[in-house]
């Protein structure tokens, strides 16, 4: 029977981040994955650039049952702690809006820079595991080529979001048989799907993206939108979608630089002959400007013809456009799953079970969920070290 000190479920981000941390600690890792490939997240993640991390990361980013659990390990590894891993592998980033880092290159060099940091430990793919027990000193790992015995164990294993690339709910399973609390699951940074009335509008749109601001549930985000066959997307309701619940309304603001009603009373005044849908594409997309006139009877109507009241209708249904989503398109599309395993059954400083010693839960089965923006995998980043570090 092989034994090892550490044996980590999951060749993610986080499984080969903490790898390597565990490693410098002078322990014999194994890291177990039933992918082909590892990192497969790392690899299409950030339009394949890898958005790697986020400067302004703080806890208060971050979604949880427990907002202040996060805030231990971010604090002990901190964003720049990884750029400097980055810039020691040469790989060459640049910093996109609100603190974002990509890789200039493909993102898979982020994952070759994880792979040789862990080089020493043992790296097994294509692995299943089917049974994990307690032992007198440790634990005993079923897979599906042998029994492996280990003192400690790390789940990495990941939520449910994008299947297609393998994602499993093995971590909240090992939870449950040890007793762990889970919080609910569901997607986030995800889009919004709408019911056939509203796609009366979307539909036509799809392609049109503007810069929109949303809050609603405690978030508040000014990014862009973007219309699709189905219901919106885009960063603004990627980022709104972690904090909407089924049924709840939205209200949009499709234009947070100006006062659409005084800028249209104002253009009234300059130009009165100007059609309505003419002086709202001096502030919306086009397509975008002529269908709200048109949803409001005025698709050739003069600005001149119109009162205050229809003005300000108009301008009412582009800074506070409500609507009711009627669902989310779900994991295949989600970047990340919301919940997890509870945090009041971890300790924050090790990632360790407060119940089960020597079992440690890191990344994204975690009940911690970023922003969009990098800072999932800071999360992972500064889980996987310090469960690794411990």
């Amino acid at each position: 029977m092989e034994s090892f000190d550490l044996t980590i479920l999951g060749a993610g981000a986080a499984g080969l981040f903490c790898a390597g941390s565990a490693l410098a600690q002078g322990r014999r890792v194994l890291v177990l994955d039933h992918a082909a490939k590892p990192a497969e997240k790392i690899r299409i993640s950030g339009g394949g650039r890898c958005n790697f991390t986020n400067m302004a990361t703080a806890p208060d980013r971050f979604l949880s049952g427990n907002p202040r659990f996060a805030a231990s390990a971010l604090a002990r590894y901190k964003p720049g702690e990884f750029v400097r891993l980055v810039d020691a592998a040469g790989i060459a980033w640049h910093e996109k809006t609100q603190g974002q880092l990509f890789c200039d290159g493909k993102a898979t060099q982020v994952t070759d820079m994880l792979l040789r940091r862990m080089t020493g430990a043992e790296l097994r793919l294509e692995t299943q595991i089917t049974g994990l027990t307690r032992d007198t000193d440790g634990f005993r790992l079923e897979t599906g080529t042998g029994v492996i015995k280990t003192r400690r164990v790390v789940v990495a294993t990941g939520g449910k979001s994008i299947p297609k690339i393998g994602a499993t709910g093995l971590a909240y399973d090992i939870a449950r048989q040890f007793g762990l609390r889970l919080v609910e699951t569901r997607p986030a940074l995800v889009p919004l799907t709408f019911a056939e009335q509203d796609l009366a509008l979307c539909r036509p749109l799809s392609g049109v993206a503007v810069e929109a601001r949303i809050s609603h549930g405690g978030g508040t985000f000014r990014d862009a939108l973007l219309f699709t066959h189905r219901g919106l997307s885009g960063p603004a309701i990627l980022q709104i979608s972690s904090y909407w619940r089924p049924g709840e309304r939205l209200s949009i603001d499709l234009c947070p630089a100006q006062d659409v009603a005084e800028a249209l009373k104002a253009a009234r005044q300059v130009n009165g002959r100007q059609q309505v849908a003419t002086a709202l594409a001096s502030m919306l997309p086009e397509r975008l400007a002529q269908a709200i006139a048109a949803e409001a009877g005025l698709a050739q109507a003069r600005l001149a013809d119109q009162n205050n009241a229809r003005l300000a209708a108009v301008g009412n249904r582009v800074n506070r456009w409500q609507v009711t989503p009627v669902g989310t398109e779900g994991y295949r599309t989600a970047e990340v799953t919301l919940g997890g395993v509870d945090t009041r059954d971890l300790d924050a400083k090790t990632m360790e079970a407060r119940g089960v010693p020597g079992l440690h839960f890191i990344g994204e089965c975690v009940d911690v969920t970023g922003w969009l923006g990098g800072y999932n995998f800071q999360w992972a980043w500064a889980s996987a070290d310090a469960a690794g570090r411990a």
